[in-house]
């Protein structure tokens, strides 16, 4: 079993540190939901297919994240909210070398 630790500001501001498995094939978007930071019914809204960004973060420190792919890359040139360091959660997947990530929860439409 490994964990890493990731720091997520939710959309009140707040800044929690998270511990996350790497051993269970979730992503970000789950890690979101499970430590519930952000409110029920606004985050993953589509399940984690990429179609609906109501996962977007912010990336404030990238230790070493996988390239955007072309289904998260034409989601977020559809969305609200968008800057340049954002990511679709669902399209993070937990893995060791996102050890010291830090996201913050772009605001839901």
């Amino acid at each position: 079993m490994s964990d890493i630790n990731i720091k997520i500001t939710d959309r009140e501001g707040v800044t929690h540190d998270v511990i996350a498995p790497t051993d269970m094939s979730m992503n970000l978007m789950e890690i979101i939901r499970s430590y519930e930071l952000a409110e029920e019914g606004t985050i993953g809204v589509c399940g984690g297919m990429a179609m609906c960004a109501s996962c977007q973060v912010y990336v404030i420190n990238d230790p070493g994240l996988e390239p955007m792919g072309t289904e998260e890359d034409a989601m977020l040139a559809e969305a609200f909210h968008v800057q340049d360091n954002s990511r679709l959660g669902c399209q993070l997947h937990i893995a060791d070398a996102m050890e010291g990530l830090e996201v913050e929860i772009a605001p839901y439409p």
